[in-house]
């Protein structure tokens, strides 16, 4: 009984280390090439080093720690083949959800969708664009929901992080809520019309108007890349 508490309240503290260092790195507080140390870092969680190192163990899984035997643990740089396998991926996921999304998708599927589509209006309507990424996050996520594949978000969404991290170096540019939300249209009528060369087609273009962006942010700040 008293292991299992152990275990318990280890994993716990594991967790806690885990999502704010996770937070830091993804937000860029803790910068590509960072140093980090178990000792200073469970000196400012008030832990053992023993859930600082399993923390390290699941952020180097994540490619967002890099753990080398006897050299300082840092924040993992990017990395341009790294980025684009996350791109590769995420568009062959995104291409099959959308293909069998048109095959089962009907009124209440479009109605729902629909909701995503005016929430998303009014935040541009009324100059928040900053609300809009939350959206375009919910707007990916229930199509693999309502097209009957749920599961497949979770590999969207570890690619998405990995460019998302990437683009706040690039947070000086103008915003591009209403081009991605002309796009959000353009695939929810070609799935109300179950027009499937038509909604993989607008997928393949939204998912391609970062690649400017990727390539200024590689161009600009080169210290941040391995």
């Amino acid at each position: 009984m008293h292991q299992l508490a152990e275990a318990i309240e280890r994993r716990t503290t594991t967790d806690v280390v885990f999502d704010q260092l996770y937070d830091e790195i993804l937000s860029l507080k803790l910068l590509p090439g960072t140093k980090l140390s178990e000792a200073d870092v469970a000196r400012r969680f008030g832990v053992s080093r023993q859930p600082v190192r399993d923390a390290f163990s699941r952020l180097g899984n994540l490619d967002l720690l890099m753990i080398r035997p006897q050299k300082a643990t840092e924040v993992r740089g990017f990395s341009m083949e790294r980025i684009n396998h996350a791109r590769f991926v995420r568009l062959a996921v995104e291409l099959e959800v959308i293909r069998r999304a048109c095959a089962v998708w009907g009124d209440k599927q479009a109605g729902m969708l629909q909701g995503i589509l005016d929430e998303q209006s009014d935040v541009i309507a009324n100059g928040e664009p900053e609300k809009f990424h939350a959206l375009d996050y919910y707007f990916h996520k229930l199509i693999c929901e309502l097209g009957g594949y749920p599961l497949a978000f979770e590999t969207i969404e570890e690619c998405k992080q990995k460019i998302d991290r990437l683009c706040l170096l690039s947070l000086g540019r103008a915003s591009e809520a209403e081009t991605l939300f002309k796009d959000h249209q353009r695939i929810a009528d070609a799935l109300k019309r179950g027009d499937s060369a038509d909604a993989t087609d607008a997928v393949r273009v939204h998912l391609a108007r970062l690649d400017e962006t990727v390539a200024d942010i590689h161009r600009e700040h080169l210290e941040y890349f391995e």
